[in-house]
């Protein structure tokens, strides 16, 4: 993993909050141990190594700004995403013992990280200390693997069309919990490349597959913000159904 730079001050940690709130009701302590991580951040470029494929997968990290994927590549410099990581998501960190990465996570674009060390302690140390937080660390496992599971369907069942629509709908999904995502707008600051490379689509038949869902009127496009004209039609296109995640008791 290469040096990360400019280390600075930032803001409380809202979207995380938000985000880990969807799953479990956060005491105050738990609120105030996620601020507290959030204080120090650094600002990472795109296309910056986070995690190498074969690292020990034991040093959570937070996203709290910024884009970034887990892939794998080749070669000949094809690549696969297997998952894009947003805001307010964390990775580094798996709870299976002497757990290595199996993919590399890399910035797609300008990010900005914090050290996410202590949420560490609180899955493996002490979760009876914070015992809605670790809850709620836990339904945030599940929900990865969910996601991994709707890529596999994506990919090896849906067609391309049916893989550009469910892609889109998830990504509103996973942004409207940290409150990045309108009811009908999402930001996606993704190159053509990038989600051919996540769909397993050339870029020529991914352009086609959007081109298709403007002609349709389904989707409209501009300046890195994505409008969903239909989104009901979207959903009965891709057969989307968000990951079921029982929220903990308090």
């Amino acid at each position: 993993m290469p040096r990360l730079r400019n280390l600075t001050p930032g803001p409380p940690p809202d979207l995380v909050v938000r985000r880990l709130s969807r799953f479990a009701a956060l005491n105050e302590s738990e609120r105030a141990l996620l601020r507290s991580i959030t204080v120090v951040t650094r600002d990472v470029g795109p296309g910056q190594s986070l995690v190498a494929e074969g690292d020990r997968l034991d040093t959570p990290w937070l996203l709290l700004a910024g884009w970034a994927c887990r892939m794998r590549g080749f070669p000949d410099g094809r690549r696969q995403i297997f998952e894009f990581i947003l805001p307010g998501e964390m990775y580094g960190l798996c709870l299976r013992p002497l757990a290595v990465s199996l993919s590399t996570i890399v910035t797609l674009t300008a990010a900005t990280i914090s050290d996410a060390m202590p949420l560490r302690e609180v899955l493996l140390g002490r979760p009876q200390a914070y015992p809605n937080l670790a809850a709620a660390l836990h339904c945030t496992a599940a929900l990865d693997e969910a996601h991994l599971l709707n890529q596999l369907i994506r990919i090896g069942r849906q067609s391309a069309f049916e893989r550009l629509a469910h892609l889109i709908l998830e990504l509103r999904e996973r942004l409207s919990m940290v409150g990045l995502a309108g009811a009908d707008t999402i930001p996606l600051p993704l190159t053509q490349e990038m989600l051919a490379d996540a769909l397993g689509l050339s870029i020529v038949h991914l352009n086609r597959t959007l081109q298709q869902l403007r002609r349709e009127n389904l989707i409209a496009f501009k300046s890195g913000v994505l409008r969903l004209i239909q989104p009901d039609r979207l959903i009965e296109i891709a057969d989307f159904r968000p990951p079921q995640v029982i929220k903990a008791a308090a």
